[in-house]
């Protein structure tokens, strides 16, 4: 994770001095508007809205982009538990997609969960890699869905030279303290669609018809609920923003030293990655699950995905069990069908997660750090 530094103090301390923590209270010099602003720019889209979480960002994603009651979005076997709740939150159902050896969504399983009631498919970019957004997207075309990009963990990134987040019709980020741009919590809706951006930022403030200054379209007021951020959360966004790109390329250098030492090996394989070029995470994937479960036990910078909690679906307890909280208010009782999972709803998914482990890449660290713990865990010595 970036850590927060110089940059971050002084602009937090102008806030401070200044009085005005509410972001409004900015205008259009403000930190957060800036960021807004800077923050689009580098993705390259027309809209950025900073909400107070990743799962914030995407249930306002999901409420901007129109999904309701009766719908169904495909979501990740493997993702944080989040990504699901959101889809609860918006009143809709996930349906659960198997994963393939990279980690992501696998588009062959994405074409036979499709329905008459889908809605929409969510890729999710997990441990700062990306998914197969051509064939993703060429599926969305082909059926006529929305593609909403959970983003969360993959700020900063691109796919085949566009910035993930841009690709779909609505994306979503997180500025947890474990992302590429750290605000401790944080997020924001990212999209071009001047109407799902106006719901989005209708729905993130439920006073926003107070502002309609800051709408640019017909859409009818509506309820909606308090994501907002406060100053303070823009300051350090705004500071941090010119550190994500030199960030990344830092982890992708890491990437490439330590996968080119670690693909010499036979005890495992490097995963297959749907951009190598572009990437910034690494995992290694084994033939059987003990021995992935064991290399993991005796190495330290080394997790097995299967043990990584409520990021497998199996985890998942208020989607496993469907419990909301209020039964009146159940968006499985408004399902257009049964939806049921088990814990063998996605059996490949969970034995790949069984067989693979992530591999620290250490940007903290000199590169020739990375290079001698590579070396290591081709040794056994880690």
């Amino acid at each position: 994770m970036p850590r927060v530094g110089v940059r971050e103090i002084v602009a937090v301390n102008q806030v401070l001095i200044k009085g005005q923590l509410l972001r409004y209270r900015g205008g259009e010099n403000g930190f957060t508007t800036r960021f807004e602003k800077e923050l689009s720019a580098k993705i390259g889209v027309r809209h950025s809205l900073t909400v107070n979480s990743g799962t914030s960002a995407l249930i306002a994603a999901l409420v901007g982009a129109g999904i309701g009651p009766g719908d169904e979005v495909l979501v990740p076997a493997y993702t944080w538990v989040a990504t699901a709740a959101a889809v609860l939150a918006a009143g809709a159902v996930p349906v659960l997609v198997e994963i393939d050896e990279t980690l992501m969504m696998d588009p062959q399983d994405i074409e036979r969960k499709i329905t008459p009631y889908t809605r929409a498919i969510l890729p999710v970019h997990m441990l700062n890699l990306v998914c197969d957004m051509d064939a993703i997207s060429a599926i969305a075309k082909k059926h006529n869905l929305l593609l909403i990009e959970d983003a969360c963990q993959g700020v900063g990134l691109s796919y085949k030279g566009r910035r993930v987040g841009s690709i779909g019709d609505v994306g979503a980020f997180s500025f947890n303290q474990y992302k590429n741009l750290n605000s401790g919590e944080g997020g924001a809706v990212v999209t071009s669609d001047d109407r799902i951006f106006s719901r989005a930022l209708m729905y993130h403030d439920v006073g926003s018809y107070t502002r309609n200054h800051e709408l640019n379209s017909n859409e009818p007021y509506f309820a909606g609920v308090n994501f907002r951020v406060s100053e303070v959360t823009g300051a350090i966004l705004h500071a941090q923003l010119p550190r994500l790109d030199p960030w990344v390329r830092r982890m992708k250098k890491r990437r490439k030293i330590m996968a080119d030492v670690l693909s010499r090996s036979k005890a495992f394989r490097v995963s297959p990655h749907n951009d190598p070029e572009d990437g910034a995470g690494l995992t290694i994937v084994f033939d059987r699950a003990a021995e992935a479960k064991s290399f993991a036990s005796k190495r330290r910078g080394v997790e097995r995905l299967i043990d990584t909690g409520r990021h497998v679906y199996t985890n998942w307890i208020p989607v496993m069990t469907r419990r909301t909280h209020n039964d009146r208010l159940n968006p499985y009782d408004w399902a257009q069908r049964e939806i049921e999972y088990s814990e063998d709803t996605c059996p490949r998914s969970l034995d790949i997660l069984a067989r693979t482990c992530r591999v620290s890449l250490g940007p903290q660290f000199p590169e020739i750090a990375s290079y001698a713990f590579a070396r290591m865990l081709v040794r056994g010595t880690a």
